[in-house]
């Protein structure tokens, strides 16, 4: 069995979605896939990925990403009912969203966000990100500042749903979540008006988790900046798809991670 990764996908792009539907039939039936968030805010769209995925590979693994959690135009007022909901829509589609025990390996998904713990939620980030006019918390985060503290706890709610999976014991563990889990793994030639991005890229709190856990290789998306670094012993691997036009830092191909 091979072990592959891709994420940011974006299928809501012609080109992507024509280069997932057309992945081979035959090629990956006793591999795995590892999907790292963000296949489409679209309800339709997330479902024919999970049904084209299933028919290429063996296993396929996903966690949500941001933009799956946008609720605007959708029939979703929250973007935790739309966690949940597509978590079930993914195992109903036969795609793990828990852990995978194999004779080798265990593959573990991880939940999170970004908590400003990257750098400050400033007035750029204000006006310009989306996920602030995109999302919705409901009640539960309603009282906190819409920017710095609710993005906090939103994160801090998504890491308690991994504690259970943190005790796993296994020769060898591949962990994946969306976001970042140290701002190092970007590379030091981000030009300067992108690295006003970072405070949005995840959360060091991510990488406390993956240190308990163990895990040999870690996988992420968001960035859209392809990377494979070693940083105090574990793998840092991100394989994302991206936009159409990001051709330079996009590999736009399945990365082989290990091969049982």
């Amino acid at each position: 069995m091979r072990i592959f990764t891709t994420s940011d996908i974006h299928i809501d792009f012609k080109p992507n979605r024509e280069w997932m539907i057309h992945l081979s039939r035959e090629d990956y039936q006793q591999d795995c896939l590892i999907l790292a968030g963000d296949i489409s805010d679209k309800e339709e769209y997330l479902q024919l990925c999970f049904s084209t995925l299933v028919k290429v590979f063996k296993h396929v693994l996903f966690v949500p990403g941001n933009h799956d959690l946008w609720v605007k135009k959708t029939r979703w007022n929250n973007s935790l009912d739309k966690f949940y909901a597509i978590n079930q829509m993914a195992e109903h589609a036969g795609i793990q969203t828990s852990p995978l025990h194999l004779p080798q390996v265990s593959i573990i998904p991880l939940y999170s966000w970004y908590d400003f713990s990257f750098g400050p939620c400033d007035e750029y980030l204000q006006q310009r990100w989306m996920d602030f006019i995109h999302c919705e918390w409901g009640d539960s985060f309603a009282e906190l500042n819409p920017y710095q503290e609710q993005a906090a706890a939103i994160n801090d709610f998504f890491l308690s749903l991994n504690e259970s999976r943190l005790s796993v014991q296994a020769d060898k563990i591949i962990s994946f979540s969306h976001f970042l889990p140290r701002i190092d793994v970007m590379p030091h030639y981000i030009p300067e008006i992108h690295q006003k991005l970072y405070p949005i890229l995840g959360t060091e709190k991510l990488d406390q988790q993956i240190q308990k856990l163990g895990s040999a290789c870690h996988i992420y998306g968001h960035s859209h900046v392809n990377r494979d670094v070693e940083l105090d012993g574990i793998r840092y691997v991100n394989n994302a798809f991206g936009y159409p036009a990001e051709q330079r830092i996009s590999r736009k191909q399945l990365l082989l991670i290990d091969e049982l």
